[in-house]
C-alpha cells in the first residue's frame, strides 16, 4: 500500500508548488515562498467539486521551514482531493496555486480496539470512522510556543460549569474530572521539548491523560501534524481512558516509557508513530529506554499498528500484574532492528499479524503467565528466537529468559521465517530442529481458524491454547490479512509518520541485526536533533 506523494508543476507565474501527496486521511502541500507574500491562506475541497466547495484550513497548520511552506489538512475521509494555497500580497491584492488531484487513503481501523465486543467499538477517538472530526468536536494545538498557554473551556461539574484550563496539563487535569467527553483533538507541532512543557508534566516527566474512572470514555485524539510532530524528552501516561488514539507522532529519549498504557483503559489505538530510544534507566538493560509502548493493569481491547520501532531495547510488555485476561492487536509495525518484546505477554489473549520482525537480537513475540497468542502471516528476517514460550522450548535451551514465570501458548500460521536460531514447533518440522509434542514454541496450524488441540500444554503451569481467535470478535476479518510476501513493502513505506517522517537512518544488518548493544552513532543524532520548523501560522 504505496501511498502518493507527487511532484506537481506550479500552475501560478510567482508563487511555486513543489510538493503535495495523500497520507491516511491526510493531505499536504508545500510551495516555495513568495518574496512579495504578507501571509498564506491555504484550503481543500473534493477533486470533483466546485470552487465554492473550498475549506480554509486552519492557520495553526500552515508552517514555515528554511527553504519552504507547508500546509496539512487532516482529518480527511478517504478520497480524492485539491488544495489551494493563497498568497496574500500588499494593496489587497492576492496569488493562488493549486495542486494536482491528491488521493487519500483510509486509516486501516482493525484489530481489538474496534471489536464489537468492546465497550466503545472504536478506538478513533475525537474522529468518526470514516476519518472526519465528530460533529462539535473541538480542536487545540500544542506547540514549542504554546504548550503552556494554550487554552480551553472545560465542563467541571453535571452542572455543565465551565472552567477555562490554560497549558496543556490544565486541561487534561480538568477533563479528568470526567464531565467533559467532548470530542478532542491535541495536534501538536513540531519539536515540543520536555523544557517546552515543564510544569505540565508529572514528576517523572509524562503528559497524564487520565479518566475519572476505569475506562472512562475520552472521546480524545493525540496526533502530530506533518512529519516532523516530535514529543522530545517526554512521554505520555494513559489511565483510565476509553476511546482514545494517539496517532502521528515521534517520540524521543522519553523516561521509561515512550507510551504507558498504564491501568484500566479500554479501546486504545496506538499508530503510526516513530518511536526511538529512551533516556538510560538504572538497569543494564535499560541503556536505550525501557518499555517503547506498553500496554498493562487492566488495559484491554487495544490495537498498536503501522508503529516504527527504532532499534528498541524493550518494544512492548503486554501484561504486568494482570491476573484476568485482556485483548490486545499488534499489526503492521515495524521492528526495525529492536532487541525483544514484540510484544512479551502475560495472561493476555493477543493477535499479531503482519508485523516486520527486521534483524531482532534476542527474540520476537515471548508469552508466558498461560497467555494465549495467535501469530499469523509475519515476516522474521534474522529475528534470532521468532517466538518462544517460557521454560520451554527454545526457552528450555538457555537460562531462561522469562524469570522463571510458567509458560503461555503460540498459534502460528503462514509466517515467513528467514535466518532464526531456533524454532521449535510441537507438531511439524518445519521450524529449525524438529518437532516436539512436550517443550514447544508453538503449534503450527495448516488453516487461520483450526484449533489448537487442548492436550497441548505448557511445560511450566499446564495451560491449553484458549482459541480466542476463533470464538471471539477480534476485530479483523481474513480479507484484512496482506498476504505475508507483501508485508515489508507495506510495512516499511505505510509504518511511522507521516512518509517515514523527518528523521533518517540506515541501519548496518551486518551488525544490528545481532547487536543488541545501544548504538552510539544514533544515540548521537537522536540527542542532537533539532526541528527545521522556523513559525507556526501563515503570516
Amino acid at each position: 500500500m504505496i501511498l502518493e506523494n507527487y511532484l506537481h508543476p506550479a500552475s501560478g507565474a510567482g508563487i511555486a508548488l513543489t510538493e503535495s501527496g495523500g497520507w491516511f486521511e491526510s493531505a499536504y502541500m508545500k510551495w516555495n515562498p513568495l518574496s512579495s507574500a504578507i501571509s498564506y491562506k491555504a484550503y481543500i475541497k473534493p477533486s470533483a467539486a466546485g470552487d465554492s466547495a473550498y475549506v480554509q484550513l486552519d492557520p495553526a497548520l500552515i508552517r514555515k521551514y528554511p527553504s519552504y511552506w507547508r500546509a496539512d489538512a487532516v482529518g480527511l475521509a478517504a478520497g480524492q482531493y485539491i488544495m489551494k494555497v493563497e498568497a496574500i500580497l500588499p494593496n489587497n491584492t492576492k496569488e493562488s496555486i493549486i495542486s494536482g488531484v491528491i488521493t487519500v487513503k483510509a486509516n486501516d481501523r482493525t484489530g481489538f480496539a474496534f471489536s464489537r465486543d468492546s465497550q466503545y467499538q472504536s478506538g478513533s477517538g475525537a474522529y468518526r470512522e470514516n476519518g472526519v472530526l465528530k460533529e462539535n468536536a473541538q480542536v487545540i494545538y500544542v506547540t514549542s510556543e504554546t504548550a503552556k498557554t494554550v487554552s480551553l473551556d472545560v465542563k467541571v461539574n453535571s452542572s455543565g460549569k465551565k472552567q477555562t484550563g490554560t497549558g496543556i496539563g490544565e486541561i487534561l487535569t480538568l477533563r479528568q474530572k470526567g464531565y467533559d467527553t467532548t470530542p478532542l483533538a491535541i495536534r501538536f507541532i513540531g519539536q515540543v521539548t520536555d523544557s517546552n512543557v515543564a510544569g505540565e508534566l508529572n514528576s517523572s516527566g509524562y503528559l497524564e491523560v487520565k479518566g475519572k474512572s476505569s475506562y472512562k470514555e475520552m472521546n480524545m485524539t493525540l496526533e502530530g501534524i506533518g512529519d516532523d510532530a516530535t514529543a522530545y524528552g517526554w512521554g505520555f501516561l494513559i489511565r483510565n481512558c476509553g476511546n482514545l488514539e494517539i496517532r502521528n507522532l515521534g517520540i524521543m529519549l522519553f523516561p521509561d516509557d515512550g507510551i504507558s498504557l498504564d491501568t484500566s483503559n479500554c479501546n486504545i489505538w496506538v499508530h503510526n508513530n516513530d518511536i526511538f530510544y529512551g533516556k538510560a534507566g538504572s538497569d543494564a538493560d535499560q541503556a536505550k529506554g525501557d518499555g517503547s509502548a506498553d500496554v498493562k493493569s487492566g488495559s484491554t481491547y487495544v490495537t498498536l499498528s503501522y508503529n516504527h520501532f527504532w532499534d528498541s531495547g524493550k518494544c512492548s510488555l503486554c501484561g504486568m500484574k494482570d491476573t484476568a485476561e485482556f485483548f490486545v492487536t499488534y499489526h503492521h509495525n515495524w521492528y526495525d532492528h529492536s532487541d525483544s518484546r514484540h510484544p512479551r505477554i502475560r495472561t493476555a489473549s493477543v493477535h499479531i499479524y503482519n508485523n516486520y520482525f527486521d534483524g531482532n537480537a534476542k527474540y520476537g513475540v515471548g508469552v508466558t503467565k498461560g497467555s494465549s497468542a495467535f501469530v499469523e502471516s509475519n515476516y522474521f528476517r534474522h529475528c534470532k528466537y521468532p517466538m518462544m514460550s517460557s521454560l520451554q522450548g527454545t526457552d528450555a535451551l538457555g537460562q531462561g529468559t522469562f524469570s522463571g514465570e510458567n509458560g503461555g501458548m503460540i498459534k502460528a500460521f503462514n509466517n515467513k521465517i528467514e535466518d532464526a536460531s531456533s524454532l521449535i514447533y510441537a507438531n511439524s518440522n518445519e521450524g529449525t530442529t524438529g518437532k516436539n509434542a512436550v517443550s514447544f514454541d508453538a503449534y503450527l496450524v495448516s488453516a487461520r481458524n483450526e484449533t489448537v488441540p487442548s492436550l497441548y500444554k505448557t511445560v511450566a503451569g499446564s495451560t491449553a491454547y484458549n482459541n480466542f481467535d476463533t470464538g471471539k470478535d477480534i476485530g479483523v476479518s481474513l480479507s484484512a490479512i496482506e498476504p505475508v510476501n507483501n508485508v515489508e513493502g507495506i510495512v516499511t513505506t505505510s509504518a511511522g509518520r507521516i512518509n517515514q517522517g523527518d528523521f533518517t537512518w540506515k541501519f548496518d544488518n551486518a551488525v544490528d541485526d545481532t547487536s543488541s548493544d545501544l548504538n552510539t552513532a544514533l544515540m548521537s543524532k537522536i540527542t542532537s536533533y533539532k526541528t527545521n520548523l522556523i513559525s507556526v501560522g501563515g503570516n
